[in-house]
């Protein structure tokens, strides 16, 4: 159980009225101890309730609160759980945790997987470490949606994909969770050779018997770094096995659309581009449930781009000089948005594909791009005045890259000012123009 003292206050809230400060320690309500920011938002989800406070100078009081608008109770925890985060007991063969170049900071090598990150923060987790009491604390407090790493339901298979005896009990757990209203989503890393073929098409099938309770499935491939000496052996699926997977899910989304109203089953742009064949259009993605698995990422951006360029008046005025610096795998899509943007009016931009040397050549995505890459790729090769870079390459709230190279290195480095460009396509065209 951990300490819920207050990092800061919200102003006007109900908090701030009842004179809630930062460094106070919310210790009970109702006479109950806090356990974690779940039971928090549980027992201040009353019209009526008391706060117990122990205040900066060690008084402690006790505050009435009346809510007849249900609102939030408005404080920021320094620690947002409240309780430790649950460690993950697994030993993936897959994970890329354990395939990172070492020297990493401590903070990329702790893995969570605590069911209470993934309601708030919409983290994977594998539910490999829940008992009858965790299960019936979720099902009673309705903590949901619920973010589930399946990976495969066959019960043996999972076992030994996940290094542990307990993992076969997930559809049993997922059973559960549906029969107690939780909203689920699902995701499966795919492993060549290994839980793709007739075991995806059971957990395919598996799943759908879950629905409505399953909202979405994203099938996503396996990363794989250049660090993996003395693991599993993995492949990367290339041009005809990623065709293999499309050709296998579709027939599974066309029944799903038909019978549901919803493809269900989403498969990550990685497949599609690997297997060097269309992406689908932006009307099979619906909502876009799986967009922050990197399913109908590309699609999305393409759409708000043209859209964007639809309403767009050129200016006139000359753009400054600037380089786009972008990924492998996004390489060509970023280029074709860049080459339109130009038919409209000179953007004055040079577009670079950088490989990833620091985690490995098979390793294609944006985000997972680093400094040291980009600095040692374009030093000498660039003259620009800006430098174009995705949002997605930095930690949110900060300024670090993943290999701890902080922009001010890359724009020293380059001798050039980055402006970051946010995972919208209208927003690349902005920057282009700029």
């Amino acid at each position: 159980m951990g300490i819920a003292k207050v990092k800061s206050v919200i102003e006007n809230s109900i908090a701030y009225d009842a004179y809630i400060e930062p460094g106070d320690v919310i210790t009970m309500i109702d006479g109950k101890e806090i356990c974690d920011f779940i039971d928090f938002k549980y027992l201040t989800s009353n019209d009526y309730y008391v706060v117990t406070v122990e205040k900066k100078d060690g008084e402690v009081e006790e505050i009435e609160i009346y809510n007849d608008d249900f609102e939030p109770f408005g404080v920021e925890f320094e620690n947002q759980l409240i309780d430790k985060p649950r460690e993950c007991r697994n030993k993936c063969i897959f994970c890329f945790m354990d395939q990172l170049p070492p020297n990493m900071r401590a903070t990329m090598h702790f893995k969570d997987d605590d069911v209470r990150l993934s309601f708030l923060q919409g983290n994977y987790v594998t539910l490999t470490n829940l008992n009858d009491k965790d299960i019936e604390r979720i099902v009673r407090l309705k903590i949901s949606p619920i973010n589930v790493s399946v990976h495969t339901t066959d019960g043996e298979l999972r076992k030994k994909m996940l290094n542990n005896r307990f993992a076969d009990k997930i559809l049993d757990i997922m059973h559960k969770f549906k029969d107690g209203g939780i909203r689920m989503n699902a995701q499966i890393v795919l492993c060549k050779g290994i839980n793709d073929g007739k075991y995806l098409e059971k957990s395919i099938c598996d799943l759908e018997k879950l629905f409505p309770a399953i909202m979405s499935v994203s099938i996503v491939p396996v990363g794989v770094s250049a660090y993996r000496k003395g693991l599993f052996p993995l492949e990367s699926f290339d041009e005809k096995t990623a065709g293999d997977v499309i050709d296998l899910v579709t027939p599974y989304q066309k029944r799903f659309k038909k019978k549901y109203g919803t493809s269900l089953v989403y498969l990550a742009d990685e497949f599609y581009i690997s297997a060097k064949r269309e992406l689908p259009p932006y009307e099979h993605y619906e909502t876009f449930p799986q967009i922050e698995n990197g399913v109908g990422l590309m699609t999305c951006f393409e759409e708000e781009f043209y859209t964007a360029v639809e309403f767009f008046s050129p200016s006139g005025k000359k753009p400054q000089k600037k380089s786009l610096a972008t990924s492998v795998i996004a390489y060509d899509y970023i280029k074709k948005f860049k080459d339109r943007a130009d038919e409209i009016q000179n953007t004055n931009c040079e577009t670079f594909k950088i490989r990833n040397d620091f985690f490995g050549n098979k390793i294609t995505v944006t985000g997972l791009l680093c400094g040291r890459d980009i600095i040692n790729q374009l030093k000498g090769k660039i003259s620009g005045e800006v430098l174009l870079l995705s949002d997605s390459m930095i930690k949110p709230g900060s300024d670090l890259f993943l290999d701890d190279y902080r922009i001010c290195d890359v724009e020293k480095e380059l001798n050039v000012k980055v402006v970051l460009v946010k995972n919208d396509g209208a927003d690349l065209l902005d920057c282009l123009m700029m």
